[in-house]
């Protein structure tokens, strides 16, 4: 089995974390993320386009009242051009990773490091909300329709961290990794992720996947730590100044 690439990474995310509508402008599909993060609020180019579309497409962000913003995949260099002409800054490079989850699935945490549950639990929410994961982005989670579950840890007997998982096309894609900060660097986030590589082969799947900003250093050590592979990269053009 190969890893999935690029492409096929864009569509878990799309799947594992939606947006609350999509709508075509032009060659543009619009996100409305109703305060869901970037990844869901982000207009993405699906084919040729022109400035005038361009404009078209910041006329609709603007009324959904989102910044225009733009993700900019693997292949959208003449858009990253373009928006770099009109004053758009890069923000939030990020890494996709994969890996069959066989291979990281080598280890069954401690019983209390990752507790499959869903819908979340109030100590989730919490641990979500004190790391800037409010209940818009909660709401996204629930708009998943394939499968999917939250896991919660529980460390030194106390609260430790949450994620969440979803699956699509039997790859699952990790999101909303949050560890509680006097608990980081005690393996509570590589127990997720092994938790999550069960959970996709207890669910029929094959491939474990998560997307992580550059900006987070340990995050991305840990991914690498954990023998996953790098597949793609994208980041957002916004305009700062709207």
């Amino acid at each position: 089995m190969t890893l999935p690439d690029a492409q096929k990474l864009y569509e878990v995310c799309e799947a594992t974390w939606p947006p609350a509508v999509v709508s075509d402008c032009g060659p543009f599909l619009i996100r409305d993320g109703q305060g869901g993060g970037k990844r869901v609020s982000a207009a993405t180019a699906t084919g040729p386009f022109t400035l005038d579309d361009i404009t078209a497409a910041e006329t609709v962000m603007r009324a959904l009242n989102q910044t225009p913003l733009f993700q900019i995949r693997e292949g959208d260099d003449a858009l990253d051009a373009a928006l770099a002409q009109r004053g758009y800054d890069i923000i939030d490079p990020v890494t996709m990773y994969a890996a069959k989850a066989g291979d990281i699935a080598t280890e069954l945490p401690p019983r209390t490091a990752a507790i499959a549950a869903w819908e979340p639990l109030a100590i989730m929410r919490e641990i979500w909300a004190a790391g800037g994961i409010g209940p818009e982005r909660v709401e996204v989670m629930m708009r998943v329709k394939g499968p999917k579950t939250g896991f919660v840890s529980r460390w030194q007997d106390k609260p430790a961290g949450s994620s969440f998982c979803a699956m699509h096309d039997g790859i699952s894609m990790v999101h909303a990794v949050e560890i509680v900060p006097f608990q980081r660097r005690m393996g509570v986030g590589r127990w997720l992720m092994r938790r999550a590589a069960y959970w996709t082969l207890d669910n029929g799947g094959h491939t474990l996947s998560v997307i992580c900003t550059d900006a987070n250093v340990a995050a991305n050590g840990l991914y690498a730590s954990l023998g996953m592979h790098v597949v793609g990269r994208y980041h957002y053009r916004i305009l700062q100044d709207d």
